[in-house]
């Protein structure tokens, strides 16, 4: 049948309208697919230079053209057997170097796309330290400098079509810092997702990243809840909300950022605090804020060693703390980070480890990940798209624990998870066959 007849066909002899497929890995070209209609000449040229004497060719979809017909065996067998060999040589050493080149350029792309979004993290955490510093001597100042980089964020986030939410390389550093600035980034992704206005996304900003300022009032050790408090302890820990309502009202905030950051504890069932509110009582932001919350103590605890994955953590909210969150927020939270969230760390479908670092909440299933292969440095490791891999999905999660020595030592995975936002990857879309 011509739909799957095939033939192998000398690259010299290509031409614009044939379907070819390469029969190569997904490393070894630049194209999205192995399969495709060849569009140009271009095309064509970087074929040739993938060092193949041959590709296969499939009549049945590709265009109605003539191909050129292969070289007469006798001209063949009279051409110069050394002149072939040494074009063939040149063609070889021609595709290894566009490999190479080709992978320096994904390289030192994804290293400048982490670099900068690790810079921008590393910015709003010394923000918000200055913000600790001077919230009591200028509180207006300070609400003037958070409104600035909040609306910052948001223009970027409406105004950039897909955002994905990204794992930074290092998580370390003052968890009084860290906390907030990651609050801020996935709530304002996940308001995004939600479809809320720039308005309620720049309330939901300000209060998301000073939702704790009030703890700048408690002793250190009541900080942070931990499962071994007191009641008294617990009741100190919960006067952080009023305090931050406090200070939220001598910086000027907006009502609607303070009513946030007065509900971020509160849940959807009734059993949260201060005031025990439930359903719609609780504003659309705070709900958010309350769920971005919870996920992120559970992924970054006080306690290292009490850590939840990102899988884990997702896992748990879903499956166990379903009634505590609004149902609209919880789904599209986790059609926003994937079944498998950055920071993930998994098996595929073909056996090998990865650890994923970027998920795009239209193609969530199919995340960004730093595959472990021995055969390349560490340091030279290119991320994964799973999108333009049909074939290739993920088996299932796994602890960091449960990892080979040499799988663990190269994905690295972080104890501390610092999330934030980036561009996502907009793919080409292949040519479909006729």
């Amino acid at each position: 049948m011509d739909e799957i007849r095939s033939e192998l066909i000398d690259v010299e002899h290509l031409q614009p309208g044939m379907y070819v497929e390469l029969e190569l890995g997904w490393m070894a070209h630049p194209f999205p697919t192995g399969s495709f209609k060849i569009t140009s000449d271009k095309q064509i040229e970087i074929i040739r230079g993938l060092g193949r004497k041959q590709v296969r060719y499939l009549p049945g979809k590709s265009d109605q053209i003539t191909p050129i017909p292969p070289m007469n065996p006798a001209n063949a067998a009279n051409a110069n057997p050394a002149s072939a060999d040494a074009q063939l040589q040149r063609q070889e050493d021609a595709a290894r170097e566009q490999q190479r080149q080709q992978r320096a350029e994904q390289l030192a792309a994804q290293q400048r796309d982490l670099a900068l979004c690790e810079r921008r993290f590393g910015q709003t955490v010394r923000q918000y330290k200055q913000v600790l510093e001077q919230v009591y001597s200028q509180p207006q100042a300070v609400l003037a400098q958070c409104q600035a980089l909040i609306t910052d964020y948001v223009t970027e986030m409406l105004g950039t079509g897909e955002s994905a939410i990204r794992l930074l390389s290092d998580g370390s550093g003052d968890k009084l810092a860290l906390h907030p600035v990651n609050i801020t980034i996935i709530s304002l992704l996940l308001g995004k997702q939600l479809g809320l206005s720039a308005a309620d996304m720049t309330d939901l900003g300000l209060a998301a990243f000073l939702h704790d300022i009030g703890k700048l009032e408690l002793p250190e050790r009541v900080r942070w809840l931990e499962d071994s408090f007191s009641a008294h302890e617990v009741k100190a820990y919960q006067t952080h909300v009023a305090q931050g309502v406090l200070l939220g009202k001598r910086m000027v905030l907006p009502a609607g950022a303070l009513l946030a950051i007065a509900q971020h504890h509160e849940l959807a069932n009734g059993s949260g605090f201060p005031a025990r509110l439930k359903g719609d009582a609780i504003t659309l932001p705070a709900r958010i804020l309350a769920l971005v919350n919870r996920y992120e103590n559970l992924c970054n605890p006080s306690r290292p060693s009490n850590a939840l994955t990102p899988h884990d953590a997702l896992a748990l909210l879903f499956a166990q703390f379903k009634s505590r969150f609004d149902a609209k927020v919880l789904n599209g939270f986790v059609r926003m980070m994937g079944v498998y969230p950055p920071g993930s760390v998994v098996q595929l479908t073909d056996a090998r480890y990865g650890l994923v670092v970027s998920v795009n909440s239209s193609r969530p299933l199919k995340p960004r990940l730093v595959v472990f292969d021995a055969k390349v440095p560490r340091h030279e490791a290119l991320i994964l798209d799973l999108e333009t891999m049909p074939e290739l999905g993920i088996q299932h999660s796994l602890k960091p624990a449960a990892l080979p020595r040499a799988a663990l030592d190269y994905l690295s995975p972080r104890q501390r998870m610092s999330y934030f936002f980036e561009r996502a990857v907009e793919l080409p879309t292949p040519q479909a066959a006729p």
